[in-house]
C-alpha cells in the first residue's frame, strides 16, 4: 500500500513537470511579465486553482464541482493570458472568446448533469484515497494546459499576423466542432429525460451517424484552434500542436470512449438492437449507418 501511495505521488510530481515543460516550450518567444513567461504563469495558475479546489473536495469527499472547476480553470488561464499579454490582435481576441464560450457551455452542462444525476461514478473509488484524489485534480490542471496550449500560444505570442485563409479555416472548423458537440449533448440529454426511453440507449439524431458525436465535436473544435495557431508560432512553440493530439488520445484511448463503451457493453451487450447499432454505426466520425 505504501509503495502504491509513493507511486501515485511520483505520478503527481511527474504530471507537474510535464505541464511545466510544455509551458516553457509554449512560452518561448512569447509575452513576458516581470521576467516570467505569461504562458508559464498560466500553467502555474492551472495547477494552483485545482489544488485549492481539491482541499474542500477531499474534506467533503465530493466530486460534484470537479468539472465546474475545470471550466473555471480555462476561464482563469485565458483571462491571465489576455491581461498580461500585449498588442492583442483579432486572432488572439477571437481565440480567447472561443475558448471562454466553450468552457462556460461545457462547464455549466456538466455541472447541471452531475447535480441531476447525483454522482460521477468515475470517482467512486478515487475520492476515497487522498493521494489518488489529489492526482485526479492535478491531472485536471495538466488537462487544461495541454488542451488549451495552442490557444494560449496564440494569445501570448509576440508575433501577430492577419487571420488569412488558415485562420478563417480554423474558425470554421471550430464552429463546426462546437455546433456538433452542443447539438449532440442536447439530443442525448433530451433522450434521457424522456421516460419512454428509460433503460434504452440513444440511436437517433447525430447518434444515428456516430456512437460518440459529442466527442467528435470536441476533437474537431480543438483542431480548429490549432489551425489558427500555425501562422504565429515558431521554434519550440510548435510543441503546442500536441493540443488536438492530446484531446484525441485522451478521448479515444483513455478516459472517454473506452470507459463509455465498456459500460454500454456491460449494460446492453446482449441486446440484439445494441449489437446491430455497434455493427452499423461509426465509432467516432459521423457518417451514414452501414446498410444491412
Amino acid at each position: 500500500m505504501q509503495r502504491y501511495t509513493l507511486f501515485i505521488l511520483f505520478a503527481t510530481v511527474l504530471t507537474v513537470v510535464v505541464g511545466v515543460g510544455l509551458a516553457w516550450a509554449g512560452g518561448t518567444q512569447g509575452a513576458q511579465f516581470n521576467g516570467f513567461s505569461v504562458f508559464a504563469l498560466c500553467a502555474m495558475a492551472a495547477f494552483v486553482i485545482n489544488w485549492l479546489a481539491y482541499i474542500p473536495a477531499v474534506v467533503m469527499q465530493t466530486e460534484k464541482f470537479y468539472d465546474l472547476v475545470g471550466s473555471l480553470t480555462y476561464l482563469c488561464v485565458v483571462a491571465i493570458a489576455v491581461l498580461l499579454s500585449t498588442d492583442l490582435d483579432l486572432r488572439a481576441a477571437l481565440v480567447a472568446l472561443m475558448v471562454s464560450i466553450w468552457a462556460v457551455r461545457l462547464g455549466s452542462f456538466l455541472f447541471m448533469r452531475i447535480h441531476q444525476d447525483g454522482t460521477d461514478d468515475r470517482f467512486d473509488e478515487i475520492k476515497r484515497s487522498v493521494p489518488r484524489f489529489l492526482f485526479a485534480w492535478t491531472m485536471q490542471g495538466l488537462w487544461v494546459i495541454f488542451t488549451a496550449a495552442a490557444a494560449l500560444a496564440i494569445v501570448t505570442s509576440a508575433q501577430r499576423e492577419p487571420l488569412g485563409w488558415l485562420g478563417n479555416l480554423g474558425i470554421l472548423v471550430w464552429v463546426t466542432g462546437f455546433s456538433i458537440e452542443v447539438l449532440a449533448d442536447a439530443q442525448k440529454r433530451a433522450f434521457k429525460r424522456d421516460r419512454a426511453n428509460q433503460g434504452d440507449f440513444i440511436r437517433s439524431g447525430l447518434w444515428a451517424w456516430s456512437r460518440h458525436p459529442n466527442y467528435f465535436g470536441e476533437i474537431t473544435l480543438w483542431i480548429g484552434v490549432a489551425l489558427m495557431a500555425v501562422p504565429v508560432i515558431s521554434g519550440w512553440q510548435w510543441v503546442v500542436m500536441i493540443s488536438p493530439i492530446f484531446v484525441y488520445l485522451l478521448i479515444t484511448k483513455i478516459s472517454g470512449i473506452p470507459t463509455l463503451e465498456k459500460k454500454a457493453k456491460a449494460r446492453w451487450g446482449e441486446n440484439a438492437a445494441y449489437q446491430d447499432y455497434i455493427r452499423r454505426t461509426s465509432r467516432l466520425v459521423p457518417m451514414p449507418p452501414k446498410k444491412g
